[in-house]
């Protein structure tokens, strides 16, 4: 099977998307992935507290990067790679496993 990317090319003719819905859809795609990204980088604190010997629970971010992994198969896997998806996920995959390891290991 051959994947492709979405290119954002919406239907036209009689199965036209309104100009002003996908314009509000790409603006909701950007915000969605600006926030995810916001969220994992947030664990850049727990990490620094877990390296000065404040470890903190490693369930949270455990859970985050299993949603991270899910999530980004899920945006890799789909017939139109889901780029807002994968790009907001991938940061979770690798926060969350950075946090979960330092808890271990500082």
């Amino acid at each position: 099977m051959k994947y492709k990317v979405d290119n954002g090319e919406y239907p036209t003719g009689e199965d036209a998307v309104d100009p002003k819905r996908v314009k509000y859809l790409k603006l909701i795609s950007k915000l969605a992935t600006f926030t995810c990204i916001a969220m994992y980088v947030s664990y850049i604190p727990q990490i620094i507290d877990n390296f000065t010997g404040n470890p903190v629970s490693p369930l949270q971010p455990l859970v985050a990067m299993i949603n991270g992994i899910l999530w980004t198969g899920y945006g890799w896997f789909k017939t139109y790679k889901d780029w807002p998806v994968i790009i907001s996920n991938v940061p979770g995959v690798i926060f969350g496993f950075i946090t979960v390891l330092t808890v271990y290991v500082h």
